[in-house]
């Protein structure tokens, strides 16, 4: 390995904190949030309860959110590890270590400029979105893996094409199918069918789109799951996950995540925290001739216009977009703004979460809204003084940052990835899951060791069914049963059982309680409600 190939030790420690920090920092420490983590980590306890791997459920009723790579990914971990929230996760830290691999061996390809390579990994490593998502025990950080390879794989294809790459831009597009569906196969498509014809290029685009081998590639990755699938449900799946989850979710509004056409101008500065204040130059940057930064340019607006006129919109969509703003931001580490305008973002951002503590009582909550109100309650009381010695910290580093002579911007902003994270993992996210997950889960523990059944009401929080080891219908409860309520449900709740019933509170804390409706004179114990999901 010659001297210019070899990384130096500086940026291999700089790569390390990024990951740890970034991707695997308090991975096992906090609840499951729900919805999402709850109901990935809920079916795929159900799934190896039921010694089924074709398909999911959910709490007994089908799962057609998502294909089934994720589950085969987090019930490999739970084997491996046991049912807890490190094994939920697990595969989402490790698809995002090998994003942030690809992505800084990509930047050093193509600019032989080891800072380029280094802004462009740091900035997705320590970016809020891509943090969050390498977090979760969800589908997204191993579908923007996915679409990371194609689409990198897809240039590096027309910079030299063989078949090769081209195999393995199949590779990648059957396994993203995989993950999350037909969008891991459309987005490249298009993207690629747009370039091709911006450099002039149509017959090679045709050559590379209907390769018979590529698509033999492809079909080999996901025909064995969807043929025995189809033979275990007879298409039922795929009628329900390719016409309401794929084209109803982008023709309509689904689980109240509807947005406007201005959604993500307003998100993407967000997404991309703390790194903001580099998206005009990259952007700027991304108008010159030069192929490389038009690709990843037209790359990023066209997911910003698809997510952008979608019916559902979640921040997260636009990750799929970011992967080339972060390259972009790499390629252009020597056009950095001044030092005070790239520590910016990062200085509000720490101002407003030292502001916390004050500025959630004072939120405008209506009084009916007693589910939210139980949250807050509790997140206000949450906050301690190590929450207050991380913001110190933070800000007192960026200061330093922001004055010490001679430190370039480029390095000045990594610099302020670094100093987040840890206020965002140990300070944040702790406080976020105490108020809003921890109930669920005292719950769930209370309910498991009274042994009762336990039906839910009205009440979509899955990690309750996780932590409670056991399905957890959704219905009125019998007497003798256990019921778990948001409370904001419990007067709908009373109303529908009747003035004569009287439910007895069992646990009661934050925006959720657990109730027992006492069996009748006379009764026998009923039955447990669910098989257990471990």
């Amino acid at each position: 390995m010659s001297e210019a190939e070899r990384l130096p030790a500086g940026h291999v420690l700089f790569l390390l904190a990024a990951l740890l920090l970034g991707f695997w920092s308090n991975l096992g420490s906090v609840p499951l949030f729900d919805l999402d983590e709850g109901a990935f980590s809920q079916a795929t306890l159900e799934m190896l309860d039921n010694d089924n791997y074709l398909s999911t459920t959910l709490n007994g009723e089908p799962r057609y959110d998502k294909p089934i790579l994720i589950y085969w990914m987090q019930a490999a971990a739970v084997r491996a590890f046991g049912p807890g929230e490190f094994a939920f996760r697990l595969p989402s830290a490790l698809c995002a270590t090998a994003w942030l691999f690809a992505v800084y061996g990509f930047t050093w390809s193509f600019t032989r400029e080891r800072r380029a390579a280094l802004l462009a990994a740091g900035s997705l490593g320590l970016g809020l979105m891509s943090s969050v998502i390498g977090h979760a025990a969800i589908a997204d950080a191993l579908l923007n893996m996915l679409l990371a390879l194609t689409m990198l794989d897809l240039y590096r294809h027309y910079v030299a094409p063989s078949l090769g790459k081209l195999l393995r831009i199949y590779l990648w597009m059957g396994l993203g199918f995989l993950a999350k569906g037909p969008v891991a196969v459309a987005l490249p498509l298009l993207v690629s069918l747009l370039f091709y014809a911006w450099q002039r290029r149509p017959l090679q685009w045709l050559k590379a789109v209907f390769n018979p081998l590529g698509w033999l590639v492809f079909a080999a990755v996901v025909f064995p799951w969807a043929y025995l699938l189809y033979r275990q449900d007879h298409g039922e799946f795929f009628r329900h996950f390719l016409l309401e989850h794929n084209v109803g979710r982008y023709q309509n509004t689904l689980q109240g995540h509807g947005g406007h056409p201005w959604y993500y101008l307003v998100w993407l500065p967000l997404i991309v925290m703390p790194f903001t204040a580099l998206l005009p130059a990259a952007l700027w940057r991304a108008r010159q001739p030069d192929p490389l930064d038009g690709y990843l340019l037209l790359w990023f607006i066209v997911v910003f216009v698809i997510f952008s006129f979608s019916g559902t919109q979640l921040p997260h969509y636009l990750l799929y977009g970011c992967t080339p703003l972060f390259i972009l931001f790499g390629r252009g580490w020597q056009k950095a703004p001044a030092r005070g305008w790239v520590l910016l973002p990062a200085l509000l951002l720490v101002a407003v979460l030292g502001a916390l503590p004050w500025i959630l009582p004072r939120i405008p909550i209506p009084e009916q809204r007693v589910y939210e109100n139980g949250i807050v309650a509790l997140a206000v009381s949450s906050f301690t003084w190590t929450y207050y010695a991380l913001v110190g910290a933070a800000l007192l580093a960026l200061l330093v940052l922001l004055f010490r002579r001679g430190t370039e911007s480029w390095r000045a902003v990594l610099g302020a990835g670094l100093l987040l994270s840890p206020l965002v993992w140990f300070g944040v996210v702790p406080v976020l899951a105490a108020a809003q997950q921890a109930p669920v889960r005292e719950a769930a523990l209370r309910a498991k060791e009274l042994d009762l059944p336990v039906v839910s009401y009205d009440t979509f929080l899955p990690s309750f069914s996780v932590y409670r080891g056991a399905v957890t219908p959704n219905r009125l409860p019998a007497p003798g049963e256990l019921v778990f309520v948001r409370l904001d449900r419990l007067p709908e709740l009373q109303t529908a059982l009747g003035p004569q019933v009287i439910l007895v509170p069992e646990f009661r804390r934050g925006g959720v309680a657990l109730l027992l409706r006492p069996p009748a004179p006379d009764a026998a114990p009923p039955k447990d409600s669910g098989p257990p999901s471990r």
